[in-house]
């Protein structure tokens, strides 16, 4: 991988979380790729569980929110990045994140690790996770 290719990625994970239905998850991750949304949280495994997980999470295609990324490294088939969403207009919730990515050959993730930061007055809610 290179930075335009997680550019790329990271442009098309968005472009998913706004599209309605989880039929695009397919086009970014493998089938057998594994999200972890939170370091002590226990891993999302297979596209299926990805997409269940994908539709709990979100509020819907039309929600609110502005994401900014940039590329902290690449290296292989492995990228770093930092994200930061802002939910709503007026902005009511935000975080900042670090994602770990690991990539196939075909460009589609295998391994999506976050490790998120909210400000002290919000709190995360760890559903589905230990």
């Amino acid at each position: 991988m290179d930075r335009k290719q997680v550019t790329d990625w990271v442009g098309a994970y968005e472009r998913a979380w706004r599209t309605p239905g989880t039929e695009v998850l397919a086009t970014i991750f493998t089938e057998e790729a594994s999200y972890l949304q939170s370091p002590y949280w226990t891993p999302v495994v297979g596209l299926p569980a990805i997409a269940r997980m994908w539709d709990e999470q979100r509020a819907g295609p039309d929600e609110v929110f502005r994401m900014t990324s940039e590329i902290v490294a690449v290296e292989g088939d492995t990228a770093v990045i930092r994200v930061e969403v802002r939910y709503g207009d007026p902005v009511d919730r935000e975080y900042r994140d670090l994602w770990i990515m690991r990539f196939a050959g075909d460009g589609r993730c295998s391994s999506f690790e976050e490790w998120p930061f909210w400000p002290p007055q919000q709190h995360p809610s760890p559903s589905g996770g230990s």
